[in-house]
């Protein structure tokens, strides 16, 4: 393992053991299945402080958001961060704020504490630990477009176990404008459109718009293996070439349109993420609610199901 490794599981092992005061530097080298002198030197030297430093910093500075609750008794937070006394927990504050906790909360300052690693206690049980990959605005891009692709796909496959009665059943919208009486059916059908239609468009092809009248879900299924894969490729080489800014003519239009390519991508995700929150949420009318109402937050940062 890595000292990055290490100190990157040190994190996540203390992020869940916060409360556990009696948890000392062995116990924690015990987790990780090092000796406790190799864990005290591996964390030391990718943190810059101490494990027993390190630990007693993010517990003032999660006492210190605790103490931003003006119900929130001072004695109660220095026993959540493992104080045996008020006493001991002021002379500890004190020292790392400059002030008391009763005089700190009345004119708080910042409540992240100088740490040479960036890691800090994040509410409300969190441990933030920097990323050691910067992500390009575009990496960011291409995720959620990855993410749309896949997400599409699980919600078409839950749909291919329901009954017409409810794929055709009208799903209530305070965006009438957006899509006219929509089903869960004429949604779908309308997500993997909207990629295809696009993809015809950059190749200078028109759309048949008569596909989307009643679309089985067999059928969506065959037009997003090809039209989500050719959609993502296309961001990805547009993305890689720098060519956001580069403009292709639309023939959807009447007269025809110049679009540029950054603007087709933010316009796709736009409504995408619209039309997939009532799709979700149809679903889990329907009995399957295990997709998250569909948001691409931990899917984005852990890179899950990217390819």
């Amino acid at each position: 393992m890595s000292t990055s490794d290490t100190f990157a599981s040190f994190v996540s092992c203390l992020a869940g053991a916060l409360d556990e005061h009696g948890l000392q530097s062995p116990d924690l080298a015990a987790k990780l299945h090092l000796s406790r002198s190799h864990f005290d030197r591996l964390v030391a030297g990718a943190a810059g402080e101490t494990p027993a430093r390190f630990r007693r910093r993010v517990l003032l500075e999660r006492a210190a958001f605790r103490l931003l609750d003006p119900d929130a008794r001072v004695i109660d937070v220095a026993v959540e961060a493992g104080y045996s006394s008020h006493e001991a927990f002021t002379r500890a504050f004190a020292h790392a704020y400059g002030a008391a906790p009763r005089v700190w909360r009345r004119e708080p300052t910042t409540v992240l504490l100088d740490a040479p690693n960036g890691v800090h206690f994040h509410p409300p049980a969190d441990l933030r630990l920097p990323s050691l990959r910067k992500v390009a605005s575009m990496d960011l891009v291409i995720r959620m477009v990855e993410h749309h692709v896949w997400l599409v796909g699980e919600m078409i496959e839950r749909a291919a176990r329901l009954d017409d009665a409810v794929l055709d059943r009208p799903l209530a919208t305070a965006n009438a404008d957006v899509d006219d009486d929509p089903t869960l059916r004429s949604l779908l059908s309308r997500l993997v459109g909207q990629m295809d239609m696009w993809n015809r468009a950059m190749a200078l092809q028109d759309y048949d718009w008569a596909v989307e009248n009643g679309e089985t879900v067999s059928s969506m299924r065959r037009r997003l293996d090809e039209a989500g894969p050719a959609f993502l490729d296309q961001v990805r080489r547009t993305a890689a070439d720098g060519r956001l800014d580069d403009t292709f003519v639309s023939l959807q239009d009447t007269p025809a349109k110049v679009y540029t390519y950054g603007g087709l991508i933010a316009h796709v995700l736009t409504f995408a993420a619209y039309r997939r929150t009532l799709v979700v949420g149809a679903l889990a009318t329907a009995g399957f609610d295990d997709l998250h109402f569909g948001d691409p937050r931990d899917w984005v940062a852990e890179g899950t199901h990217a390819g």
